[in-house]
């Protein structure tokens, strides 16, 4: 066997996963952060240009320090994962997602502790979360997959549309594609009704507990990455 197989399907259940936790984490920072994102720099864009044409109730400064430590976390990200070796998913990736999930959690306790929160601790936790969020895209880039990169689904819906057999295409993926969209969606949802009904500090822990799952499978597929890696060299002597 020539052509070494890897476990996708369990790198795309533990992305979607992760894709979920980032439209929770998306809906704590809109909600109780003063209406920026901190994983989709699309908005914050479209924000940060509202605001300097004077449309009011725009938090420009909380937007731009979104983009900016988000741009930050993903050279982080791309630097320390540089070099992925025989399998998709670095040890580094794991590591930064392991980080990041204790950091997640770490900063839902310090908020709940905290209690109500002012506008130098609300930017404070925009950034670390914009920072996670651009190491954890950097880091899951070596996987390969491209509807998954866990931040945005924008491209992901323009390749299930074009691929689409509606637009001549052979509908490839089509499954994994609306399973990334709505699992951004439900992690949104979910995120907003804890954070209306008891706070954005406990969206965050729902935020932490699913990249905590996420992580998990991630290592367990990188495993299984790493079996199918070790049995190549055989498997191409004996064909």
């Amino acid at each position: 066997m020539s052509d070494r197989t890897w476990p996708e399907r369990d790198y795309s259940l533990a992305l979607l996963l992760l894709t979920a936790a980032t439209g929770a984490i998306d809906g704590v920072s809109y909600l109780a952060l003063d209406r920026v994102f901190t994983g989709n720099m699309t908005g914050n864009v479209l924000f940060i240009g509202f605001g300097l044409v004077g449309v009011e109730d725009i938090p420009v400064l909380n937007n731009l320090i979104a983009l900016l430590t988000f741009m930050v976390g993903a050279v982080i990200g791309a630097r320390v994962t540089r070099h992925s070796g025989r399998v998709k998913l670095p040890r580094a990736s794991l590591l930064l997602l392991l980080i990041g999930t204790v950091a997640v959690f770490a900063l839902a306790v310090v908020w709940i502790l905290v209690g109500r929160i002012g506008t130098p601790v609300m930017i404070t936790i925009t950034g670390v979360l914009a920072l996670l969020l651009g190491a954890q895209a950097a880091a899951v880039k070596h996987v390969g997959i491209r509807d998954l990169s866990t931040v945005v689904v924008t491209m992901t819906m323009v390749n299930l549309s074009s691929d689409s057999r509606l637009a001549g295409g052979t509908g490839a993926a089509w499954l994994r594609r609306v399973a990334a969209i709505v699992m951004m969606g439900l992690g949104a949802l979910g995120s907003a009704a804890v954070t209306l009904r008891w706070g954005g500090a406990y969206a965050l822990l729902l935020a932490g507990a699913i990249m905590a799952v996420s992580t998990v499978l991630l290592g367990r597929a990188r495993g299984l990455d790493l079996r199918t890696a070790a049995r190549q060299p055989a498997a191409a002597l004996s064909s």
